[in-house]
């Protein structure tokens, strides 16, 4: 299980899942008074993915999922 939660993405990817993650929230702010439902799973959405940022990890790469960029 030590090997699943290590640190897995660099610099660059840790910046886009923090605007990812921002961006998720703004949503879900917005679509607050819209959507209660729709607006409680962007903001987990946008808190997991600040969480991946100040972490360093990501859950698809954890499983094995790389991708080229």
């Amino acid at each position: 299980m030590r090997k699943f939660s290590v640190p897995n993405i660099t610099g660059r990817g840790r910046v886009a899942r923090a605007i990812w993650g921002v961006l998720l929230i703004v949503g879900a702010s917005l679509l607050f008074s819209h959507s209660r439902v729709a607006s409680l799973v962007l903001g987990a959405a946008g808190g997991f993915a600040l969480f991946e940022a100040v972490r360093g990890w990501c859950v698809v790469r954890a499983c094995g999922i790389k991708t080229r960029m």
